[in-house]
Formats: structure tokens, C-alpha cells, sequence
């Protein structure tokens, strides 16, 4: 039996066990839950448990989940509408600008595919699993409980061999990220130690545990986040332990982190890919589709992107940058994050190069690229302030990221960059680093925080910092701040509106959004699961 074929039976058997109470009084067999996992054979368990990391591809890729909600929703991303192109009713619209509802489908999908990582998880502790196996599948479940209480302030939880036909209890508050803790805690000493960024590892968990420090306050207290020394301590002695650990170092060249085929020394937890390899692939090519214009490579099919995704001016400038008609070494020179630092293509297909994309666009042979009306494809930063474009430039309006460089290993067909080789890092070490900072600075160490800052710009070829501060409360976009150090070194991982909550600054006024409110502070509860789950609780203002 193929690995592909033991998970998608594991699938069949997961639905009948999720349907029903007991197997042996609904279906009137015998069947353990032990006897399930060994009808798959040899590894059972584990084929199982790899069905529970299978799940973390649809909420933690796509375009339309977890990184609409953390990123659209902030000062880094926004979807205009070009055209006849991403309206869909508004809905990218009304997430940039904080008007979005409990009918919202990005919202729903979000919750019930972060609810089926949590419920498979707990299903792999009803089949027998080594000490390790249940760990890792308890650190599955803690990570999609971390995004559920993040971003809707409660998650539902079940215990394996609970009474399915009754809803599941509802943690939120204190007791939701207080419970999280403990799990991790409870679970390090079986975790594997070894930096295996594929699986649940220890160093993972210690991650997990610095997030839930380090937002406890805001979790708790959105409008106004709190930071107890206690916790603050805690994510500076965790933090330690993997900085001193020699396991992670950070990359002569930044975009190498998410590059088909190469090893990230900075990688701590990640979904991996191969390329021209279809089974169990995330769709990692979404990255770069939905940002690239549909000319922006030719070479090989008529479909080269989907022109959606942008960055914003303002957003562009806390690297040190202007907004220029192009993009220049010198602006690359100022931070080697926002882009060309090297005349390296990403592939030896097409002239397209990692980072900010502004200005004329070429090929791989030094060719000016052409918009689908034969004008220059010359990426305009401003953008409508309705974010409704219909101008003759609608198609090259705002800056466009490209922070996976794209693999063109498998270009043929409709989309030649499917089956994309590029892992999707969901943690990396500058993460670490960057919470310790933080944390210092919230005790009163800024000597220490700036320290570790430095290191870091230093290791993305950017000029040194004599000073630092947390947070400009009046625009969210200083450059001389902890959050944009956060934002240049994080932008595009799904984790800026956890930050801008946490720095208070969430519903400050940026680019194309006039207006906000505090309850978008958190999301609603999907109005579908509120129906199906009586325990859940809708949101305050909604």
C-alpha cells in the first residue's frame, strides 16, 4: 500500500469516526481504534499522523485563509480590483479596509480549516501513538489553537473519545492561551531536539511558547496589551536557549530562505515541497502567482500569474527606499530585503528577481516586458484610493512581492509553476530573535534589544542602528521602530496583524483604509459555526 493511498483511506476512516459516537455501537462491528491503525499496515499510526500534517497546507498556503486574514488586513498587502479582475464582491476590499462581516467566506473556510487541523490532531491520540508521536500531534493541535484564539478569541476542543454527538467545549481568555501553554510545556520533553524543521520539534514548541508570552497581554486585552515581567522573562529564556543552541544561523542571502532546493539554516518549523512532485504539494507557486502580472514570464505559457497581491508605498518606504519610477541598486543597497542586492536572476527561465517589484519589468534576456495592451509592464506604486482600479494602467498598479522565488522546475501546462519545489516556512529563527528583542525592550533593556537588532540588519546587509524605539502610536509605518524592523525582516508570513495588535497600533490609519473601529480587533465567529456550536460565542460589536 502507497503512502498516498494509507492517508486517503486514514481520510475515509477519519470521516465515519467523526460521524459517529462509538464505532462498535454505530456500526455494530468490533473495531478498536488500535485496530484501525494496524488495518493500514505497518506504520498506521504514523500514516495517520502524517494526515494531521497534510492539513496544515489549505489554511497556511492559500492566498485566501490565514494570510489574507494577517496580511490583507494590514499596512503590507492589499488586493486591488483591476478591472473585472479580484472583485469578487469586495471581499479583498472590505478586509484591507476593516469592514468585513460574520458572512465572510475567507473567514469560514479559515475557521473550519484551522478546526480540521485541531480535530485531526486529537483523532491520532485515539490510534495508539508512541510518546512522540502523541507530542507532535498535541503540538499540531496547540499550533491551529494558537490561530484560532489569535484571530477569533475562542477555539472549540475535544479530548479523543468524546461524545461527538455533543459540541465541543469552548476555550477562550485566560484559560485558552493558559491551556496551550501547558500542552507545549508537557509535550517538549518528548519532542524531538534535533532542528527537523519538517516535523514537530522541540525548538518549534519553544517558538509556540514565546508567541503565546509574548501576545498573552493582547490576547487578553486587545485595546489595551498588558506585558507581565514573568512572561516577558519567558520568551527571553526560551529565546536564549535556541540562540545559543548552535542549531540555526542566519543566511548569506535572505531569499536563499525560500528558495526550491535550497536548506535554510534559519528554518525552525516548515511544510516541504519538491518539485515536479504533485502529491501532498502545498501550491506553493500561489506566492508568486497571485502578485506577477500575466506576463511577468512567457516563456513557456500564457498564463504566468494572476496580477492581485501588492505591497503600499508607505509600506516600501520603512526599508529606507523612496518610491522611484524603478527600482535602483542603490535603493537594494539600503536593506537586502526589498530586493536586487545581486544582478542573480531567480531562474534560469525568466528575468524575474526576488523582493519589491517596481518599475519596468524584463525577461531573462534583458528584454522590457509589455502589459496585456503591448504598454510598458511598469509596476506603478500608487494605487486608487478606492482600491477599484480603471484607469489605462490598471493592470501594473502597485508594488508587487515576490518573496518565494518561483520554481519553474515544472513549467508545463496552464501554470508552469506547479508542483513548486519551495518549502513554506511557517517559523524561522530571525522570529526568535526578533521576540527577544521585543521582550527586552518591555524590561528595559533596550541596549540588549538593539544588540540583537543589529546582528540581524547586518546579516541582511543594512547599515547599523545607533537607536531604537518600540512603536510610533501616530504611523504605523516609522521606520525607526522595533514593529517596522519586524515588519521588513517578517513581511508576507502571516504574522503582521498579531504584531500590529500587540504593538496597539492595529487600528491606526494606513494606505487605503479611512476609517476603523475596535472591534475589528478581532475577527467574528464565523455565523455557519456559530449555528453548528452552541458553546461558541460571538464577538463583541458583531
Amino acid at each position: 500500500m502507497t503512502q498516498n493511498k494509507a492517508i486517503a483511506i486514514f481520510s475515509l476512516v477519519a470521516t465515519i469516526i467523526c460521524s459517529c459516537t462509538k464505532l462498535d455501537e454505530n456500526l455494530g462491528n468490533n473495531f478498536t481504534n488500535q485496530q484501525t491503525a494496524a488495518g493500514l499496515g505497518a506504520g498506521g499510526t504514523g500514516l495517520i499522523l502524517q494526515g494531521a500534517y497534510t492539513d496544515l497546507a489549505s489554511p497556511f498556503n492559500n492566498q485566501d485563509r490565514v494570510f489574507s486574514l494577517e496580511e490583507n488586513s494590514t499596512d503590507e498587502s492589499l488586493v486591488p480590483t483591476r478591472g473585472g479582475d479580484w472583485d469578487d464582491n469586495g471581499v479583498w476590499r472590505v478586509v484591507h479596509n476593516h469592514t468585513w462581516n460574520a458572512d465572510h467566506d475567507q473567514l469560514l473556510q479559515t475557521f473550519n480549516l484551522l478546526n480540521k487541523l485541531n480535530f485531526d490532531a486529537t483523532n491520532v491520540l485515539a490510534f495508539n501513538p508512541s510518546a512522540e508521536q502523541a507530542a507532535e500531534a498535541r503540538f499540531l493541535r496547540a499550533y491551529s489553537l494558537y490561530y484560532l484564539l489569535d484571530l477569533f478569541g475562542q477555539y472549540p476542543f475535544r479530548n479523543p473519545g468524546d461524545n461527538l454527538l455533543n459540541a465541543p467545549k469552548v476555550y477562550s481568555g485566560d484559560s485558552a492561551v493558559s491551556f496551550i501553554i501547558s500542552e507545549l510545556n508537557t509535550i517538549l520533553p518528548d519532542l524531538d531536539p534535533k532542528n527537523d524543521m519538517t516535523k514537530a520539534n522541540a525548538n518549534a514548541a519553544k517558538v509556540l511558547l514565546m508567541r503565546c508570552y509574548l501576545n498573552r497581554g493582547a490576547f487578553l486585552n486587545r485595546q489595551s496589551p498588558t506585558f507581565d515581567a514573568g512572561d516577558m522573562q519567558q520568551v527571553i529564556t526560551l529565546g536564549n536557549e535556541i540562540i545559543n543552541s548552535g542549531d540555526y544561523s542566519l543566511m548569506p542571502e535572505y531569499f536563499d530562505n525560500f528558495t526550491a532546493g535550497v536548506h535554510s539554516t534559519e528554518g525552525i518549523f516548515a511544510y516541504p515541497n519538491s518539485s515536479g512532485v504533485s502529491a501532498n504539494n502545498s501550491g506553493i507557486d500561489a506566492r508568486w502567482m497571485m502578485t506577477l502580472h500575466y506576463n511577468s514570464y512567457k516563456a513557456q505559457a500564457p498564463n504566468a500569474g494572476w496580477n492581485g497581491f501588492s505591497t503600499m508605498s508607505d509600506f516600501y518606504k520603512t526599508f529606507g527606499a523612496t518610491t522611484p519610477a524603478t527600482l535602483t541598486q542603490a535603493d537594494s543597497v539600503l536593506d537586502g530585503r526589498i530586493g536586487i542586492r545581486s544582478n542573480k536572476n531567480s531562474t534560469p527561465y525568466s528575468g524575474i528577481r526576488p523582493g519589491m517589484l517596481i518599475g519596468q519589468q524584463y525577461n531573462a534576456d534583458g528584454t522590457p516586458e509589455k502589459d496585456r495592451k503591448g504598454a510598458p509592464l511598469a509596476f506603478d506604486p500608487n494605487i486608487a484610493s478606492t482600491m477599484i482600479e480603471q484607469g489605462s494602467n490598471l493592470e501594473v498598479t502597485g508594488i508587487r512581492v515576490v518573496k518565494y522565488v518561483p520554481d519553474f522546475t515544472d513549467h508545463g501546462g496552464a501554470y508552469y509553476s506547479a508542483n513548486s519545489g519551495n518549502w513554506l516556512m511557517l517559523m524561522r529563527y530571525p522570529e526568535v530573535i526578533l521576540m527577544v528583542a521585543e521582550a527586552k525592550m518591555r524590561t528595559g533593556d533596550n541596549a540588549g534589544a538593539l544588540t540583537l537588532i543589529n546582528t540581524l540588519r547586518t546579516a541582511r546587509h543594512a547599515p547599523t542602528l545607533g537607536s531604537i524605539t518600540l512603536v510610533n502610536t501616530g504611523n504605523v509605518d516609522d521606520p525607526h521602530t522595533l514593529l517596522a524592523e519586524t515588519g521588513r525582516e517578517l513581511y508576507w508570513e502571516s504574522l503582521r496583524r498579531t504584531n500590529l495588535v500587540r504593538f496597539g497600533v492595529f487600528n491606526v490609519l494606513w494606505q487605503y483604509k479611512p476609517s476603523d473601529d475596535p472591534k475589528y480587533l478581532v475577527y467574528p465567529v464565523p455565523n455557519q459555526s456559530l449555528a453548528a456550536n452552541p458553546n461558541l460565542k460571538q464577538n463583541p460589536g458583531y
